[in-house]
């Protein structure tokens, strides 16, 4: 796919029409055992929402019910409900160049696959596991559906292992990577319990898709995982050392890694092809650790494509409007190398 039609996509969600959603009140589903099974709402035809909307109509959209609160950054927050949309980059103090209308651009996008009957989140431990700790109620799995079959990617949001920035750097990647045809989840991991806790999820969450194939319409074969700062750090945990390492299932290794802006270190003997990007003017996750690991990797013969942004500082997301547009394409087409070209995949559109 040319960079021109990012572009251009890009561009169409600045368009988006302002719309009042019905505001309503959220219900919890039924209690279970049994993970994966929570259900969007039955409520149709709900409208979008728009950046002059506020906190309060995302957390009662009823296409959200049961969820909605996963949706946003901090575990146990109570928000003002009366913030405008358009404000919540307000609540990522650790991200920039959140833009408003690439939110609305991805929120809305579940909005419309919820009112066409799918389900759009999933728990992956079961009700017994969130009993005996409950800090695993925060956790689930949003569901972007491509292509039946098609290889999925798990996409790692950041935020300093202190909150989760979805809204930016989680469904705007999912839109645009599930645009290609490809599967997409986003994981709610536990924030405010630190790296191993964080990873743990990761590792509990592939494990499930894989044991949930079938039921989900996903390929397991030529998966990739995807992670921004603190998300980078959890992907590439898993892509050197595996799932098991972090609790999870004896699984094969991703096909590829996708880091955005991180200061991890960590390697293996025998690591994935990983795509690298980071900002020229970041003081967070600097240039300089990054291109330590790339050259870490290189030194094992893996494949790495390293891009660096002139001017851009940490947590840029999708980075609309800046010279880092379109590099999500761009690991797209990375990422596609590595996919087995027999059965149609790892061929762009």
């Amino acid at each position: 796919m040319k960079r021109g039609l990012s572009n251009t996509a890009s561009a169409l969600c600045l368009a988006l029409a302002s719309c009042v959603i019905d505001e309503e009140s959220a219900a919890s589903p039924p209690a279970g055992d049994k993970a994966g099974m929570t259900q969007e709402p039955t409520m149709r035809h709900r409208s979008h929402l728009a950046v002059d909307d506020r906190i309060g109509d995302l957390l009662n959209h009823p296409a959200f019910a049961g969820f909605a609160p996963r949706i946003l950054p901090w575990d146990d927050r109570v928000y003002d409900k009366s913030l405008r949309l358009w404000e919540i980059g307000s609540l990522l103090p650790y991200h920039s160049h959140v833009e408003p209308a690439v939110v609305m651009n991805a929120l809305n996008r579940m909005i419309d696959d919820a009112n066409n009957g799918e389900t759009i989140f999933y728990d992956f431990y079961t009700g017994v596991e969130k009993n005996e700790e409950p800090a695993k109620g925060n956790t689930g799995l949003f569901f972007f559906r491509g292509k039946p079959r098609a290889p999925f990617a798990i996409v790692c949001p950041g935020g300093g292992f202190a909150y989760i920035g979805s809204v930016h750097e989680g469904f705007p990647y999912a839109a645009a990577i599930n645009a290609r045809g490809y599967n997409v989840f986003v994981l709610r991991y536990r924030a405010g319990h630190g790296a191993a806790v964080a990873t743990r999820d990761l590792a509990a969450a592939l494990s499930w898709i894989f044991r949930n194939a079938d039921r989900l319409g996903v390929g397991t074969g030529g998966y990739s995982l995807w992670g921004s700062s603190a998300g980078a750090r959890m992907a590439a945990a898993i892509g050197s050392h595996g799932a098991r390492s972090h609790g999870g299932d004896d699984l094969p290794r991703p096909a590829a890694v996708v880091m955005a802006y991180t200061a991890y270190s960590g390697h293996s003997a025998k690591e994935p092809p990983t795509f690298v990007v980071v900002g020229g003017q970041d003081h967070i996750a600097p240039p300089s650790a990054m291109q330590r690991r790339v050259g870490a990797l290189r030194g094992t013969g893996v494949e790495v494509e390293y891009r660096e942004y002139g001017g851009l500082g940490h947590g840029f997301g999708t980075g609309f409007g800046t010279s880092a547009d379109g590099w999500i394409d761009d690991a797209v087409g990375f990422w596609e190398r590595f996919l087995d070209s027999g059965n149609g995949w790892g061929q762009s559109p």
